[in-house]
């Protein structure tokens, strides 16, 4: 008879994770001061004599574990390290190895090796670099979603060791996540680490030029142009020596977009090259891909219409090579509005149609709308006037949900060109009303005021 002492198979062999250092006394001190059991501290992790062990010095509790017990008893991970005494580690020369991946543009590797660093016990005490250097990483190759928690960790872990210089570059790094989204916080977020930078003494200069890049961001994303531009090119003054290429390159990126939405289409066509010149030699292709749909955006505009098609053509095709999906409703949106201008109305229709189904699943609620309009444009050119104000009406609802006064003011006014075009003038007029009220919301009130005081006194 066969042996029953294999039938299930080998055993999977588990690696055990090193064990962090802890300060004596920590553990148990934090428990008691939450007011938990060796039980409740333990739950769902870990059994209550495995924290007995942990607290009594018997056992050294792995990197996971560590952050439960901090997390089950409400203190900072950093409240139970022992001292390291400026030792050097297994973690130390790797993690500036992770750092110089993402200044070299090396994204994916640094995800990789972050993600091995946060398995060491080594690197409890640099948890905050690894997780923001690694959530930078994910933010540069279009994965912001994989980067929110790490940039909220991190930033936790340096509000907890008083580091200054590190909390407001983490705060910016969530300030450009939020703009990556369309995220309404993103301005206020920049600004925020643009303050606790400069509070620091002395003033530490790369950090505070790459803050004043990340609140132009901010100000392209509320569609504030000429704000845009005054924090670009202060962004650039103040680095001076320090500016490294690839940071340049999406400086004159989001000049030449703020050009171009001022009229100034020669300024930006100039800095839109310079960006796409950069980000190529760079071989960066997701900033590259946005810096191509800038380019090709800027092309219609000065109705060069075959050249736009080659830039957008390849916006298109770095963002599918790159996996990139946030941010590329814009691309699509770029070649319906091409489309449009060429008088193909069907592959305009296909599409703004994809950019819509895109925009809706990856919540990018300012794309929702601006797709709505482009499908509400198209039908106008085809004659379809219902489906033209079930557009307008869609894309006018969801910037109301949004509060973005701008891109609401810029959607009643097309739509009441529409409407004039129509012969609608009655509700052309209402429109034009509402465009005014989006951008001074107290005007048409105060107005309102003044005429029912003047029909009270005559």
């Amino acid at each position: 008879m066969a042996s029953t002492n294999n039938m299930h198979g080998p055993k999977t062999l588990r690696r055990r994770l090193p064990g962090v250092t802890l300060k004596p006394g920590s553990v148990k001190q934090a428990r008691q001061e939450a007011g938990l059991s060796l039980a409740q501290v333990g739950k769902g992790h870990v059994t209550a004599p495995a924290i007995y062990l942990i607290e009594t010095g018997r056992t050294r509790p792995s990197l996971p574990t560590l952050e439960h017990i901090a997390h089950r008893t409400g203190k900072p991970v950093e409240f139970f390290l022992a001292n390291p005494g400026g030792t050097i580690d297994e973690s130390q020369a790797m993690v500036a190895e992770l750092e110089a991946m993402v200044a070299d543009g090396r994204y994916n590797e640094a995800i990789e090796l972050g993600r091995s660093l946060l398995d060491l016990g080594s690197s409890a005490y640099r948890l905050g670099r690894i997780r923001y250097f690694v959530g930078l990483a994910h933010l540069q190759v279009g994965q912001p979603d994989r980067a929110v928690d790490l940039l909220a960790e991190a930033r936790a872990h340096f509000e907890a060791t008083n580091d200054g210089v590190m909390l407001a570059e983490c705060l910016g790094a969530e300030a450009s996540l939020a703009y990556m989204i369309q995220r309404p916080d993103a301005l206020v977020l920049a600004e925020k680490a643009l303050s606790v930078c400069r509070s620091l003494k002395p003033v530490p200069t790369p950090t505070e030029a790459r803050l004043l890049g990340i609140v132009a961001g901010a100000h392209v994303a509320n569609l504030e142009w000429d704000k845009a531009i005054d924090f670009y090119e202060a962004s650039i003054e103040a680095a001076g020596s320090y500016f490294d290429l690839r940071r340049l390159a999406k400086m004159y990126s989001g000049l030449s977009f703020a050009y171009h939405e001022l009229g100034q289409i020669d300024v930006a066509a100039r800095y839109a090259s310079r960006s796409v010149a950069l980000l190529d030699v760079l071989r960066d292709s997701v900033s590259l891909a946005r810096s191509e749909n800038n380019l090709g955006l800027i092309l219609i505009a000065r109705g060069e219409l075959s050249a736009a098609r080659e830039h957008l053509d390849r916006s298109l095709e770095l963002s599918e090579a790159s996996e990139l999906e946030v941010g590329r409703s814009h691309v699509l949106l770029s070649l319906c509005e091409l489309c449009l201008e060429e008088g193909n109305l069907e592959q305009a229709r296909e599409f703004a149609g994809e950019a819509l189904a895109l925009a809706g699943r990856l919540h990018e609620g300012p794309n929702v709308a601006e797709a709505h309009m482009w499908l509400g444009r198209i039908a106008d050119r085809q004659g379809n006037h219902e489906t033209t104000d079930h557009e307008f009406a869609q894309a006018i609802h969801c910037l109301e949900q949004l509060g973005t006064n701008e891109r609401l003011f810029r959607c009643h006014g097309t739509y009441a060109e529409i409407l004039e075009r129509r012969g609608d003038v009655a509700r052309a007029y209402l429109h034009m009303k509402k465009a005014l009220q989006a951008t001074r919301p107290g005007l048409l009130q105060s107005q309102q005021e003044d005429q029912q005081e003047h029909a009270t006194t005559a």
